[in-house]
């Protein structure tokens, strides 16, 4: 499954960059997070609870912060497992600073299995694009 997409912040890169790294953030901003906790350097288990369409349930997984270049580039490797399968995937993240506002312009490559697998691309895409809508507005309200 394919996703990606670009979100404009009205913000200097390097603060986005900071807010984005902020595992606080992360926590209060990701759609469904229930726990975040740091198991090492950019390293952290997550809970999330979903409650949307056939991808609805309870997920436990790890997360972790890969390929860092400041202010400019990183991915954010996960995978996790709940009642419904299974996801796992890297989402790749560039910022861009633009006239004072940051341009950041994600990608990702997942792979899902279990019951998820079987609601298709389309949907489960389209689940997965409103809940990265939502968390980048979340972190917008923090800038």
């Amino acid at each position: 499954m394919k996703i990606d997409g670009t979100y404009v912040f009205k913000a200097p890169r390097q603060r986005v960059w900071d807010v984005l790294l902020d595992p606080h953030t992360i926590e209060q901003c990701m759609p469904g997070c229930e726990e975040l906790k740091e198991i090492g350097q950019d390293q952290y288990e997550a809970t999330m609870k979903i409650g949307v369409a056939a991808v609805k349930g309870t997920y436990k997984g790890k997360v972790s912060i890969k390929e860092k270049q400041p202010p400019s580039h990183y991915i954010l490797s996960g995978e996790g497992s709940g009642g419904p399968g299974f996801m796992q995937g890297d989402l790749s993240i560039d910022l861009e600073e633009k006239n004072g506002e940051t341009i950041l312009k994600y990608s990702t490559d997942a792979k899902v299995g279990g019951l998820i697998a079987g609601i298709g691309q389309r949907m489960l895409g389209g689940v997965a694009k409103m809940m990265v809508d939502q968390f980048f507005k979340k972190v917008q309200s923090l800038l």
